[in-house]
């Protein structure tokens, strides 16, 4: 498995409803094995939790179904991290 970092910047209209649901999101993926470590930023702009998927595709998939991403209100972005 590799690890993807993904990067979830609040949008200024961000439903601020949504952010429970992408934590329960976050804890479903912890149980299942596939998240490393996650965590909001102090200024509260967002946050980003470190994936682990097969490949890129994968990776955008499991991304593509957090409420974070659904809702529009996020940009989301991942990448691929070669961390040692």
């Amino acid at each position: 498995m590799n690890r993807y970092l993904v990067m979830a910047m609040r949008r200024p209209d961000f439903d601020p409803a949504v952010v429970q649901p992408h934590k329960d999101f976050l804890e479903g993926l912890r149980a299942g094995g596939r998240l490393e470590m996650s965590g909001g930023f102090s200024d509260q702009s967002g946050g980003a939790y470190l994936l682990f998927a097969n490949d890129m595709d994968e990776a955008r998939g499991i991304v593509h179904t957090d409420p974070a991403y659904t809702s529009g209100g996020w940009d989301i972005t991942v990448y691929e991290w070669n961390a040692r």
